[in-house]
C-alpha cells in the first residue's frame, strides 16, 4: 500500500489489459490486450498464455457469481465484494480515483468519463477481471479488482500455476488509511478467494518494490515476497499467499 502513512492503493502497474489497493501493485491494464516482452533470461511458463482480445476461454474464471460469495468476518465487522455497477458506483469511484494518493499510484484522475472507460473495459471484457466495492460493515470502504493471473500478461513473468488468482486495491477514503486497515482487508479478500474458488492455488499481487507500506500490509496479510519482477513501468514484488495460511503467518 502506498502513501504516507496511508495504505491507500494496490493496484498493479499491468501490462495489456484493463485495469486494478490504493496500495501500489500497478501494472496498469489497457482495454485490448497486447503482446508484452518476456525479460530476458525468462520464459512464459509450460502451459499458460497470455490473455488476448477475443479469447473467451476466461470467462467467468475470475468469479461472476462474486456477488453471490456472501460475507467474511473481520475484527471490524463483516466484510463483503459488490461488482461494481457502473451509474450507480461512477461517482464514488471518479472521486476516490481524484484523491491525489491513489491518483499518484492508479493513474486515473480526471473527469468521471477516463473513470468509467477504465470500469466499461473490465465489465464489458471476458469475465477475466471483475471490479468491485469493497464493503465493510455494510459501508464501502474500497476498490478491487479480481483477476486471472494465470491467463493475464502478468503470466509471462513468472511460473503462473492455473487458476492463480490476482489482486489489486484501493482504500478510498483519507480517514481509513493509515489504521491497518489494508492488511485487514487483504487477509479477508484472501480468505473470500480459497474458500469461493476451490480451483484456486493461491492469490498473488505486484505491488511497485519501493512501496513499503504496501509490502508491509500484504506481509501482514499473510502473503510472502517469492522474488523481483521487471514489469513495463515498474519494478515489482512478487507477493503470494497459498492455502493453509492464517493471518499473518506462512
Amino acid at each position: 500500500m502506498q502513501g504516507q502513512p496511508a495504505h491507500p492503493a494496490a493496484r498493479p502497474r499491468r501490462t495489456g489489459r484493463p485495469g486494478r489497493h490504493a496500495v501500489r501493485v500497478r501494472h496498469r491494464r489497457q482495454p485490448g490486450a497486447r503482446p508484452v516482452s518476456v525479460p530476458a533470461g525468462t520464459r512464459a511458463p509450460a502451459g499458460v498464455r497470455s490473455a488476448r482480445p477475443g479469447d473467451v476461454a476466461g470467462r467467468d474464471v475470475a468469479g461472476r457469481d462474486v456477488a453471490g460469495w456472501g460475507p467474511v468476518a473481520t475484527p471490524d465487522g463483516p466484510f463483503r465484494l459488490l461488482p461494481v455497477r457502473g451509474g450507480e458506483h461512477l461517482g464514488l469511484l471518479h472521486r476516490w480515483m481524484n484523491d491525489p494518493v491513489v491518483a499518484e499510484y492508479w493513474d486515473l484522475a480526471g473527469p468521471p468519463a477516463r473513470t468509467e472507460e477504465h470500469l466499461r473495459a473490465q465489465t464489458g471484457g471476458d469475465g477475466r477481471s471483475v471490479p468491485c466495492l469493497g464493503l465493510l460493515d455494510g459501508r464501502p470502504t474500497s476498490y478491487w479488482e479480481i483477476y486471472r493471473a494465470d491467463l493475464d500478461p502478468l503470466a509471462d513473468h513468472y511460473a503462473a500455476r492455473p487458476h492463480d488468482t490476482g489482486v489489486h486495491l484501493l482504500i478510498g477514503e483519507a480517514a481509513d488509511r493509515g489504521r491497518g486497515l489494508g492488511a485487514l482487508l487483504l487477509d479477508a479478500v484472501a480468505r473470500l478467494v480459497l474458500d469461493r474458488r476451490p480451483g484456486c492455488p493461491r492469490l498473488v499481487a505486484e505491488p511497485d518494490v519501493r512501496n513499503h507500506a504496501s509490502l508491509g500490509a500484504f506481509r501482514k496479510a499473510g502473503f510472502r515476497r517469492a522474488g523481483t519482477l521487471e514489469l513495463p513501468g515498474k519494478r515489482a514484488a512478487l507477493m503470494i499467499r497459498g492455502r493453509g495460511v492464517v493471518g499473518g503467518t506462512h
